[in-house]
């Protein structure tokens, strides 16, 4: 009766020992694995996931740890700013920061758990350390670091993105080995997720912005101004040129015209020099009649008409029939 008892008692006790033998890891932890306190493995996922056989519990123990990358929020808090030109204090900045870190590799596994334990372990010892780093960090910039998005760079960025880049390469050189070597831990980036102005000088900081922006307006006006009197200056300059060019040409045209008129006239004295002297002297009898006056008293016997009575071709001092002359 007692081996019908005991042989499922066996069974079941045997059973419970090689569950209690076995376990598994997974593709993304770390399995810890100590025996009587001692450690004496550790499985990376990566490539050592599966089933595996130890002794059972409680003499053997496993840690699972995640060996992907993780990430926590750092409290805010608030941080002066320093102006390095007038050595004196600025305005004050809310914070708010991320770290992003992951257990180095497989032999800072040992290390992080001795020294750590958990990722909740994690962030407690980071945090005050982190916090540390990014305030004196951000204690020597100046407000304008910050907030400035008008100057850019070659580049394209802001000297906002500019001193964010700084800030994130000097924490992670001051801090990327400390950490690993101590903590067994890999950061691998550590950004300002927020950064504001307390409501205390909200005031003050739209102030000074938009002084900058009414500056930077006055410039911009002072020199659309200065190019539109060049502008307009070239411009009187060219029309003084044109006009110029344009008298000059004007002087020449009406001197050729000149020579060429006093070319034509001689010409035409030449073929008739009495019908020439008749024109002449028609073209002042008509600058005489044809002017605005409306009454001349004017003698017939003036000589400006003699030539009505005695055109071109006769003797005008030859005597009438009657003996006058």
């Amino acid at each position: 009766m007692k081996k019908y008892v005991l042989l499922p008692l066996c069974i079941v006790a045997g059973i419970i020992a090689v569950r209690l033998s076995c376990y598994s890891v997974d593709a993304a932890e770390y399995a810890y694995v100590t025996v009587l306190g001692q450690h004496r493995a550790t499985f990376d996922g990566q490539t050592d996931a599966g089933l595996k056989f130890g002794f059972p519990w409680p003499i053997q123990q496993v840690q699972r740890l995640d060996r992907r990358i993780q990430q926590f929020d750092l409290p805010a808090m608030e941080q002066l700013t320093h102006d390095k030109k007038r050595n004196t204090i600025d305005k004050l900045l809310a914070i708010e920061a991320y770290v992003v870190w992951k257990i180095a590799d497989e032999p800072a596994v040992d290390r992080f758990v001795k020294s750590v334990g958990s990722a909740e372990r994690a962030r407690i010892i980071l945090e005050p350390r982190i916090n540390s780093e990014l305030g004196a960090a951000i204690g020597q910039k100046r407000m304008d670091d910050l907030i400035n998005f008008s100057d850019i760079d070659e580049n394209g960025r802001t000297r906002v993105d500019v001193t964010l880049e700084e800030l994130r390469k000097q924490l992670l050189a001051t801090l990327t080995d400390k950490v690993r070597t101590a903590y067994g831990i890999e950061l691998i980036d550590i950004r300002l997720r927020r950064f504001n102005h307390p409501v205390a000088v909200r005031d003050s900081i739209f102030q000074r912005i938009r002084s900058e922006r009414s500056k930077e307006a006055t410039k911009y006006l002072s020199d659309g101004d200065r190019q539109a009197s060049n502008i307009l200056s070239e411009a009187d300059q060219e029309v003084r040129e044109s006009l110029a060019k344009a008298r000059s040409k004007a002087e020449e045209i009406n001197a050729a015209a000149d020579i060429e008129a006093q070319k034509i006239r001689n010409d035409a004295y030449d073929q008739d020099r009495k019908f020439y002297a008749f024109l002449r002297e028609m073209d002042f009898v008509q600058s005489v009649l044809g002017g605005s006056k409306t009454v001349l008293l004017i003698s017939t016997q003036h000589p400006m008409f003699r030539l009505m009575s005695q055109p071109p071709g006769t003797k005008l001092d030859a005597p009438n029939k009657k003996g006058e002359k």
